[in-house]
Formats: structure tokens, C-alpha cells, sequence
């Protein structure tokens, strides 16, 4: 983990409050695992005091480019989205255990699972599953059809469902009443499962997936004060037979093996 500035390239709106930065400069030539997070600063000064979490959705390091996509909620993310091409960009990172992916086998299918904002770190995780040759299909929800980013990226890697909670675009009806053998997603259909957030989507699929033998990986979001393991905002409690008693979702985490975590 590092400290650093990278320069803004560009900063656009992709959907209903929603926006992807690009940011560059030699700091990203490090690994960076699909999955992990960086820790920003919002702002020049120190309102708002705290950094916030923001999932890594892509990577270049041939332009030495990584991105960001991001939904205004508050002030932080609101000041984030005012920053121009020029601007620095002061960050902690790359933070956090990613997506495993380093036992894929050529030929394996992958099941990619996002809701909203848990679909950024999707995308990164499907280019390089698709460089190993595992066959991936993403699966990605949102509330209505201003909202939805990301499918024709996403589609780039393979086949791709959108779900919408209105039925304004695509599926209507959330990711999970897609996950069966009608639309060729049951567990069946599938050899890995990832999958990034909001709570309750995350809650099924554990439900869903908790006596499969298969393997399937959690990405929690969570609120975090430091983002390093100190300060303890960000727990979870651990499944019984855990060396732990709780996870941190920072440093323990945000991806966690789906049997791992109690989320209640």
C-alpha cells in the first residue's frame, strides 16, 4: 500500500449520479488486483476529513491509466465530482484483498454477479479472467434504465443480462430471479461465482450458494474510517469455524470466500 497523486484525465457522467475518472501516472504500474480498492481524498482541504473507498474498475498500464467509477452520495463524492482534467489526485492504495484469480483454468466459466455501484470491480475482473481464457457471463442489476453502466464494456468479455427493478431496460426483477435454468444460469451453468453489491443481493446469493461445493466470492461494501485495519468501523462477524471473530472488510476483506462471513 502507497501513497500517491495521480493526474485527472477525465471525469464524465455514465449514469444517473454516477461517474467514471480516469486517472494517471506512474503509480499504477504496481499490481493491482481486480477487486481491491483505493482510499481518495475528495478534496483539497480537510473538509471532508475521512477518504472514501472507491473500488478500481479498470486498469492500463500500457498508459499507466486506472479508473474509477464512483456515485455522488455526500459531500466527498460531490467535491470528486468536480474535479477536472489536470487536476491531482491524492490516494492511498491499492487497499484490500481482490477477487482470486490466479487458479483459473483456461476454459472455465465464471458467473459474474453485480448490483449498482458493486459492478465497477466487475468490469477489471472480467477483462482478466478473459485473458486467461475462462468463459464469463455477467449478470448486473440496477433500479431503472438511467442508472445502468457498464454493459457494453462488460459485453466485450462475454454474454451479459440487465435487470432493472422497473422493467425500464432489460429483465425486470433483480439479478437473482435470473439465476436459474431458464435463462441457463443455474448452478450448473457455472464453475466460479463473483459477485459485488448492495447487502440484501449479497444476502441472497449467500443463501442461494451456501451448501453449493463450488467456488463463490463475496465483494462487501461497507462504510470505512480508515481503510487500513485501525480503526474497526467496518466489521463483520466471521461464520462459525472461523480463526476469526470478526472480519475487517478493509484489510480482511472486501472479498471474502461466501461461506466466510455471517450477513445477517
Amino acid at each position: 500500500m502507497d501513497k500517491g497523486l495521480l493526474q485527472v484525465v477525465s471525469n464524465e457522467l455514465v449514469a444517473d449520479r454516477v461517474y467514471r475518472i480516469r486517472l494517471q501516472g506512474e503509480w499504477v504500474n504496481r499490481k493491482i488486483v481486480p477487486g481491491q480498492f483505493l482510499h481518495v481524498k475528495c478534496g483539497p482541504g480537510i473538509d471532508p476529513l475521512l477518504r472514501r473507498p472507491i473500488s478500481i474498475s479498470d486498469v492500463d498500464q500500457t498508459e499507466h491509466t486506472l479508473d474509477m467509477i464512483y456515485r455522488v452520495e455526500g459531500s466527498g463524492t460531490k467535491i470528486l465530482s468536480e474535479a477536472i482534467a489536470g487536476n491531482q489526485i491524492d490516494l492511498l492504495g491499492p487497499l484490500g484483498i481482490g477477487f482470486p484469480i490466479d487458479q483459473r483454468q483456461k476454459g472455465e466459466r465464471a458467473l459474474l454477479i453485480g448490483g449498482g455501484v458493486g459492478v465497477p470491480p466487475l468490469l477489471y475482473l472480467a477483462r482478466e479472467l478473459a485473458q486467461k481464457g475462462v468463459r464469463v457471463t455477467s449478470v448486473i442489476g440496477f433500479g431503472e434504465a438511467n442508472q445502468v453502466f457498464l454493459e457494453e464494456e462488460l459485453g466485450s468479455y462475454g454474454e451479459v443480462y440487465v435487470t432493472t427493478i422497473d422493467g425500464s431496460k432489460g429483465h425486470n426483477g433483480l439479478v437473482t430471479d435470473l439465476l436459474n435454468e431458464q435463462y441457463g444460469l443455474d448452478n450448473n451453468a457455472w464453475d466460479v461465482l463473483y459477485a459485488c453489491g448492495p447487502l440484501p443481493m449479497l444476502r441472497a446469493l449467500q443463501d442461494r450458494y451456501q451448501a453449493t461445493d463450488k467456488e463463490a466470492y463475496l465483494s462487501l461494501e461497507q462504510r470505512m474510517g480508515c481503510g487500513v485495519g485501525a480503526c474497526l468501523a467496518c466489521v463483520y462477524p466471521a461464520a462459525e469455524g472461523s480463526d476469526h471473530s470478526y472480519y475487517k472488510t478493509c484489510s480482511d476483506g472486501p472479498v471474502f470466500e461466501l461461506r466466510k462471513v455471517v450477513l445477517g
